[in-house]
């Protein structure tokens, strides 16, 4: 029997470990935009997956935004079924503004992806990203200034998705599609410095001349590191944040919008979050009473993906620099405010 090319085999053993755990039977899908990192990664899935006692197929997403991406997307699914991949479909999103280019393509690809699997009931959506997209997200959230939880990187699961290449090197997807015969689609958006991410990959490639190979599989490493301790910290404040909550004669109790607020106001509509002992916070360590803070402005329907350090500075600021002052305000329309020591958070 042959030896197995090296990449090939690399990718098959890290996919092997992504699918473990999924129901036998159940359909996982593969998102595969034909460059080389997504279609080595179906090509994988396709030989790994009925071996594992699994279903996959394939959604090719086509955002609309190049030339020709249509039929690009549609061969990449003819590709799959050719494959093996059952099913195996070709999605046309709308990508709007909100979130600059990037984040509107990310959020109408995601959409229709979570869409694609409610549709074909499946268990997993399976992404290609690498080791070194895993690197360059580590770089991305430091030039941010963002706080443990940028650093923590990307997750190998995260609800549904999963990512069981985010210990292999990019290298080696390229490696596997050559010696498997794939012909990988070459993205120009990867190439165009107008997107924060491409721009960044020459400067990583310097970086990795200056301080040595490791520093991408350190990056990797840094960010499955504090991924651990941010996950256990956030534990820590979902309980905390359970002892903080009290019953809000004023307002729903918490129950959901559409009540009056705390003080009674019908112009105001109570969040699902309820209310917090803002002394009982007080108590809490920093790191655990912000984490708290966090998950409870979520609750009450903030949208995570604009929620920044100011904005939890300022509802901060109402447990730990009490001065009378008045609301946080948030993105959706949501206040938080501080009276009868106890914080509310509120749509006008």
């Amino acid at each position: 029997m042959a030896k197995l090319p090296p990449a090939v085999a690399r990718l098959r053993a890290a996919v092997r470990e992504g699918l473990d755990g999924l129901p036998p039977g159940s359909l996982v899908l593969v998102a595969c935009s034909g460059g080389p990192d997504s279609l080595a990664l179906a090509d994988t899935v396709a030989f790994c997956a009925p071996r594992a006692g699994l279903r996959a197929g394939l959604v090719s997403v086509d955002h609309g935004l190049q030339d020709g991406s249509a039929e690009r997307a549609a061969a990449v699914a003819d590709w799959a079924r050719g494959a093996g991949l059952d099913p195996a479909e070709a999605v046309r999103v709308e990508v709007g503004a909100d979130g600059g280019p990037e984040g509107a393509a990310r959020a109408a690809r995601y959409a229709a992806l979570d869409a694609a699997a409610e549709r074909h009931g499946a268990a997993a959506v399976l992404l290609g990203h690498t080791r070194d997209d895993q690197a360059e997200t580590v770089l991305l959230a430091l030039v941010r200034g963002a706080g443990p939880r940028g650093i923590a990187g990307m997750r190998a699961v995260r609800g549904r998705y999963r990512r069981p290449l985010l210990g292999v090197a990019r290298t080696d997807t390229h490696a596997a599609c050559a010696e498997r015969g794939l012909k990988p689609w070459a993205d120009p958006h990867n190439e165009d410095p107008r997107f924060l991410r491409s721009a960044l990959r020459p400067a990583l490639d310097s970086l990795v001349a200056v301080l040595g190979e490791g520093l991408v599989a350190n990056l990797a490493r840094t960010a499955a590191l504090v991924g651990e301790d941010t996950d256990y910290l956030d534990a820590v404040a979902l309980a905390a944040l359970d002892e903080c909550r009290v019953a809000d004669a004023g307002g729903d109790g918490g129950s959901g919008i559409g009540g009056p607020g705390a003080d009674g106001d019908p112009r105001h509509e109570e969040s699902n979050g309820g209310a917090l002992d803002a002394k009982r916070l007080a108590a809490l360590p920093g790191p655990v009473r912000t984490r708290a803070l966090r998950a409870w402005v979520l609750e009450s329907g903030v949208d995570g993906a604009e929620l920044n350090h100011r904005h939890l500075a300022a509802v901060d600021a109402l447990v730990a620099d009490w001065r009378g002052q008045g609301p946080a305000f948030l993105p959706g329309g949501i206040e938080v405010t501080r009276a009868d020591g106890r914080l509310r958070a509120r749509r006008p």
